[in-house]
């Protein structure tokens, strides 16, 4: 595994057992992992209550260093002056490129594209209802 910052994050917090967990389930930077609530901890695998205890407490500390509040449920929510946050188009296209990377899908490949040219396509959808009845 490829050293970055969770995992930085998590060796220091003594639990860089869940590194690759967090990396797998999307948890790769500590902005998301600011994220982090009990559903969270379950989908990731951190099942040991001291475990989950320290994580929360480290998510909180995250949280506090850029003025972000946990609600009830233990999810993040902004400060209300702050909106929505914009990636540059670059940066979003790499971010999107590399987690479809991670998650080993190529959409260039089936069963994400068609051979079938878009008139092809639209052709079939033209005759949908004659194609149907032949059945």
């Amino acid at each position: 595994m490829c050293t970055n910052i969770v995992y930085e994050w998590l060796k220091a917090l003594k639990l860089p057992q869940y590194a690759e967990s967090f990396v797998d389930n999307g948890y790769d930077d500590l902005e998301v992992c600011k994220q982090i609530g009990d559903p969270d901890l379950d989908a990731i695998g951190v099942l040991a209550p001291v475990h989950r205890r320290r994580i929360l407490e480290a998510v909180r500390r995250l949280r506090e260093q850029d003025g972000t509040h946990g609600d009830s449920r233990g999810h993040t929510t902004a400060p209300r002056s702050r909106e929505l946050v914009s990636y540059p188009k670059l940066k979003l296209k790499i971010m999107i490129r590399d987690k479809l990377v991670r998650d080993g899908i190529h959409l260039s490949k089936p069963p994400y594209s068609r051979k079938v040219p878009m008139a092809g396509i639209l052709e079939y959808l033209m005759n949908w209802p004659k194609s149907s009845q032949n059945r």
